[in-house]
């Protein structure tokens, strides 16, 4: 596959915020340098981060759709959790320089020029910012197969963000982060301003700083996890198991496993079987089995075992009804 189809098939998210950011970072940057805002300073650093974050994560997701090879039988799909970790520890480095900032600007406060150039650049933050922030809590709700409208959209993205894929989590979680910043930029920017208490031009850079270690660490922590290899999301192992038993024939499950991996999840399942089927038909069976548990477009690979039914029962949907719950 050529390194221009596997761009195609890139985090659309990422790569849009990426090319956002890039822009809010230069315009940002030049306003921070004219003014001498410190907290314009910090969301040039936040924008500068973020649009390199989300360069890496692009790439990286466009590099985990590459086809298996006999070195790699497994594929590239963990290949995104590692570049999320090198996207955290930019974020680390940007968050360390905005707190100095901000803790300098607090002992040593300094008057900011040119307010109403930093207003229009942090209300243009905003807007942009936000736009993005919306359409990536979309894609959540795609990924995520919530199957929710209108503004209920908006509030489920934050339940379900564990069920999007690591780039869209990433976008998802910067651009929550960059949005607000820029809106605490602003309300600090025009208090000090306004009040003459230039040192709450020290605290808003500060604060945002911190937004920034929380972000690196909730991040960090989630991609180490996929990193490792984790289980699914219960809703997804529902769903797997709604596929299986959906087979007449099949009367019980004996063992199930998901292992997430990337955006793709892998399946390790036996199965029981009704008494009395000869191997050819239990072998035809399987194979509908398998079919029906691929539809799913997030199931990569399935790996099914057949066993004859001891009439005990092992699997039960009714341990997902706090999930269904939760997802209504």
């Amino acid at each position: 596959m050529s390194y221009l189809k596997l761009l195609k098939k890139g985090n659309k998210s990422s790569g849009v915020a990426a090319l956002g950011n890039s822009l809010l970072a230069i315009i940002k940057a030049i306003a921070a340098a004219v003014s001498g805002s410190g907290a314009m300073f910090a969301t040039a650093m936040h924008s500068v981060a973020d649009a390199t974050n989300q360069g890496f994560v692009f790439f990286g997701s466009a590099l985990a759709e590459k086809e298996p090879t006999k070195r790699f039988p497994s594929g590239f799909g963990r290949i995104i959790n590692l570049f999320v970790l090198v996207a955290v520890i930019i974020i680390s480095i940007m968050a360390y320089e905005t707190v100095l900032k901000g803790w300098g600007l607090i002992q040593d406060p300094k008057s900011s020029t040119n307010i109403w150039l930093n207003i229009g650049i942090l209300v243009v933050s905003i807007i942009i910012d936000g736009y993005i922030l919306i359409k990536v809590m979309k894609e959540i709700n795609e990924e995520s197969r919530a199957g929710v409208e209108g503004f209920n959209v908006y509030t489920s993205s934050f339940k379900n963000s564990r069920l999007a894929s690591p780039p869209t989590r990433l976008v998802f979680y910067e651009d929550l982060i960059a949005t607000s910043g820029a809106f605490i930029a602003l309300v600090f920017v025009v208090l000090s301003y306004f009040t003459g208490l230039y040192l709450l031009d020290g605290v808003g850079t500060l604060i945002i700083g911190l937004l920034l270690i929380g972000v690196a660490i909730k991040i960090g922590y989630e991609n180490t996890i996929g990193l490792i290899g984790v289980a699914a999301p219960s809703i997804v192992e529902k769903r797997v198991a709604q596929a299986i038993l959906e087979n007449a024939n099949v009367k019980d499950i004996k063992k199930l496993r998901i292992l997430q991996e990337g955006r793709e999840y892998h399946v390790e399942s036996y199965i029981e079987l009704e008494k009395g089927l000869s191997l050819a038909e239990a072998e035809d069976i399987k194979y509908k089995v398998k079919e029906k548990v691929l539809e799913d477009e997030s199931i990569s690979d399935v790996t099914l075992g057949v066993i004859e039914s001891d009439e005990e029962k092992n699997w039960s949907m009714d341990q997902y009804e706090e999930d269904l719950e939760g997802q209504n």
